[in-house]
């Protein structure tokens, strides 16, 4: 039987790689019901998705640009949704 294993996602931006490393460390989050990007302000997390940008930075991009663009990101994203009422 054939697998396939660790085949890497393509994506077409630093944004968006930057966005999946960030989600895949469970540093931001999707709001269900509206589809903004929510930082859910875990350090570990956001450690972790540094760490992983560090280490794997998308083809032809250095581990400074792809941090950079992990904390470009998270600067970006707030920790509420803009279009959920308040609490």
């Amino acid at each position: 039987m054939l697998m396939t294993i660790g085949q890497r996602l393509t994506i077409r931006t630093l944004r968006g790689w930057a966005i999946h490393v960030l989600q895949e460390a469970g540093a931001i989050h999707e709001c269900e019901e509206h589809g903004w990007m929510q930082d859910r302000a875990d350090p570990h997390a956001r450690e972790r998705a540094f760490d992983n940008a560090r280490g794997d930075p998308p083809a032809g991009v250095s581990s400074n640009a792809a941090e950079a663009a992990v904390r470009d990101v998270l600067n970006s994203i707030g920790d509420t949704c803009p279009e959920c009422p308040p609490d």
